[in-house]
């Protein structure tokens, strides 16, 4: 009989084929002694530290794409002197390299846990550098995926980033997790590399090899043991996606005509080709932060402008909208704000550390301006996490004095939503950062895989936000966009545009299935679809009373 697995679909893919566990970690080493002394010891731990960190350089130069930054991330942990010394420490008192890498990485993580939001993201990270050390040390594969002469679908706790971002896809159908979210590691590379994926699904360990399922993207459903019935639904649901999904590119649009201009979410200018190729209109979403958190010192304008105009060159006689950076106690920075919170996540972060040191704000905004005047894109600054009128007009403002003419906020607050129309009413444009914005609104840390199933901004409560801030943006005739990740869920994005967003921005690769989307609708029926998903009591019902309006559900 045929069982369902529920949790959070990633894309617009389905798959069908045997499921395949990842292999357990690593045990853990034992606490004999050393028999071969500190010296000895601490040569074997830099050398498994060096030949890890270059490994997973290798794998991220391979990968390119957002996916090179993040595994540069991370062998920056394996280069880490604080970790390293740690080490040392624990080889003096007579451990092994072996042990003395896992309890330095173990402290290390627990004390990331503790941490919440983006820092307890990296501890999954974290484990996965630890682990590939200690093979080395151990002279054994390090843990990852696994191989197979047939396809099959990808079943794990959670995937570390330098194993999705090289999933052998001619091999890899879907990927299948128990732990993390929307905005984990492994959802944001699956969307990047375009893999069908549903991640916090509860019980999806207790699988077997070879159990057959049906990973279904849309519906965030893993259905085990499928029937005939399930099996021929898939089939006639892959290739009527196929079908929707092979359309031009070009600008975004409703079926009436009506612009919804498609717009790329980039992490650095790397990502610049890619956006183009896959028809983005602009730039919806710049994170700057990559500029920032692996450094010691804030970079100066120069630095900051070579990057920002390498950027705005690819996009000429486009918007580009530039988050400025987002960062504070739950990403540290030594020369931001590094002063411990017990909830970073409501502590010093976005524009309240920002404020708290103002020169790094206006030397960002000054290297903008400049970029800005020297190429000739449109370029558009935002600040993140603004909750109450006065930040907004604080930004805004100091936007315009320092030479960037369009400023605008992004409402990822209850507070900034709820207060749309004065918001709106100070600054040019609002951009709605649905990831924060959901987490805020249902209390359900977005990085949990335990509140995955709260993490979604198909919620009623989420999209009544959304719709306040669309209302203030029709009546003062100011723009909202919206992009966080919702916008790349192709359905959603069309209640999105019913509830009054006029652009949306999201991943590349997520361009095509949003546009051919977009494309079914006009905006009277996107209007209807809205309303009927804010009639619903949560984010499944709201889900299944849009569906129940389309011509065919798939």
């Amino acid at each position: 009989m045929t069982r369902v697995l529920t949790g959070v679909g990633i894309g617009r893919g389905i798959a069908v084929g045997p499921a395949l566990r990842m292999p357990d970690p690593l045990p853990e080493p034992a606490s004999t002694p050393s028999t071969i002394g500190p010296d000895a010891e601490k040569e074997r731990l830099t050398g498994a530290l060096a030949a890890t960190a270059e490994d997973i350089r290798q794998r991220g130069e391979k990968a390119g794409g957002q996916a090179q930054a993040v595994l540069e991330a991370q062998a920056l942990m394996a280069d880490d002197p604080t970790l390293r010394s740690d080490a040392d420490s624990r080889v003096d008192n007579g451990a092994t390299a072996e042990r003395a890498v896992h309890e330095a990485f173990a402290g290390f993580r627990d004390m990331l846990v503790g941490l919440g939001g983006y820092m307890a993201e990296r501890a999954t990270d974290l484990d996965d550098v630890a682990q590939r050390v200690i093979a080395r040390l151990s002279g054994v594969a390090a843990p990852g995926v696994p191989t197979s002469e047939t396809p099959f679908v990808l079943v794990a706790r959670d995937l570390a980033p330098a194993d999705t971002a090289l999933l052998d896809l001619e091999r890899v159908l879907a990927v299948v997790t128990s732990e993390g979210g929307p905005t984990s590691h492994t959802a944001i590379l699956a969307r990047e590399k375009g893999i069908t994926a549903v991640v916090g699904v509860h019980g999806v360990l207790d699988l077997t090899d070879g159990t057959p399922v049906v990973v279904d993207a849309v519906a965030g459903s893993v259905a085990v043991d499928p029937d005939a019935e399930t099996l021929d639904r898939a089939s006639r649901a892959a290739e009527e996606r196929a079908k929707r999904a092979d359309v031009p590119v070009g600008p975004g649009a409703l079926a009436d005509g009506t612009p919804v201009p498609l717009l790329a979410n980039l992490g650095s200018a790397d990502g610049v080709e890619a956006a183009v190729a896959a028809g983005a209109e602009g730039v919806g979403l710049f994170r700057t932060e990559f500029l920032f958190l692996d450094a010691t010192t804030a970079p100066t304008v120069a630095q900051q402008y070579t990057q920002y105009a390498r950027l705005l060159r690819g996009f000429p006689g486009k918007k580009v909208v530039v988050r400025v950076l987002d960062a504070g106690a739950d990403k540290p920075l030594s020369f931001l704000n590094d002063a411990p919170e017990e909830n970073p996540a409501l502590g010093l972060r976005g524009i309240r550390a920002l404020r708290a040191t103002e020169q790094i704000l206006r030397d960002q905004l000054t290297a903008l301006a400049r970029a800005a005047s020297e190429t000739d894109a449109l370029v558009q600054v935002m600040a993140p996490m603004i909750a109450t009128v006065e930040e907004t007009r604080y930004f805004t403002a100091l936007a315009h004095e320092l030479g960037v003419p369009v400023a605008g906020v992004m409402v990822e607050v209850p507070s900034a939503a709820l207060l749309a129309d004065r918001v709106l009413g100070e600054t040019d444009f609002a951009s709605i950062g649905t990831n924060d914005l959901t987490q805020y609104t249902l209390a359900a840390d977005r990085l949990l895989g335990s509140v995955a199933a709260l993490q979604d901004p198909w919620h009623p409560a989420v999209l009544r936000l959304i719709r306040e801030v669309g209302r203030a943006g029709t009546a003062l005739g100011k723009p909202v966009g919206i992009c966080g990740e919702a916008a790349a869920d192709p359905l959603l994005a069309v209640v999105l545009v019913g509830l009054g967003a006029t652009s949306l921005s999201m991943s590349p690769s997520a361009i095509a299935d949003v546009r051919a989307e977009l494309l079914q609708h006009t905006r009277e029926q996107a209007g209807r679809l809205a309303e009927a998903a804010l009639s619903a009591e949560d984010g499944a019902a709201a889900r299944a009373a849009v569906r129940s309006l389309l011509p065919e559900s798939v």
